[in-house]
């Protein structure tokens, strides 16, 4: 639509303050024009992650593999669950989790805690029993609003972001694991 998005504004715009870039287009459009859009671009990005490989962190399935049924895990995304069905029917990673929540399952989205607070729900855990894993500043706000520690694996996006307030910040899955085993000693 004529308005370049850059990787910066993107990050800051739906990684950190949980809003889209569609004030860049208001003065081009009303409500319906807008509504359309958003149709395209929902059915351009469903199509992009059909056609992707892969879309797994490196080193995650063996890590998922080795905590299941050592500890209890659920997926808590901001994603719709038609994002998160294209991402995941790829893969055979779902078994590992006891729950998955996504978009349509809460009111509030991240930074909000309620995702977290019905994950916590659904885990029928107390936060101090749990930790969660993120990748982005909303989702650390989420889950330190619902009293949980956050380990922030970094990606090539958020490699940049200081993540203050995450109880640890890891760069790869062996590190994740490291940081999770360490948990998992603790008394």
């Amino acid at each position: 639509y004529g308005i370049e998005l850059t990787e910066d504004q993107f990050f800051q715009w739906y990684l950190c303050e949980s809003r889209g870039a569609w004030h860049l287009v208001d003065a081009q459009a009303d409500a319906a024009q807008h509504a359309r859009w958003r149709q395209e671009r929902n059915a351009i990005h469903l199509q992009l992650l059909a056609d992707a490989e892969s879309l797994l962190t490196p080193g995650i399935a063996p890590l998922l593999a080795s905590l299941h049924g050592r500890v209890e895990m659920g997926i808590v995304t901001s994603a719709t669950r038609a994002t998160f069905d294209a991402i995941h029917g790829k893969h055979d990673l779902l078994p590992y989790f006891r729950f998955v929540l996504t978009a349509e399952t809460y009111e509030k989205s991240k930074p909000h805690p309620e995702p977290y607070l019905l994950g916590l729900e659904r885990l029928g855990l107390p936060a101090e029993a749990c930790v969660v894993v993120e990748d982005s500043p909303r989702g650390l706000d989420a889950a330190r609003a619902a009293g949980l520690r956050c380990i922030i694996l970094r990606n090539d996006l958020s490699r940049r972001h200081p993540f203050e307030g995450a109880y640890r910040v890891v760069d790869s899955t062996d590190e994740l694991r490291f940081e999770i085993e360490t948990l998992l000693k603790t008394p």
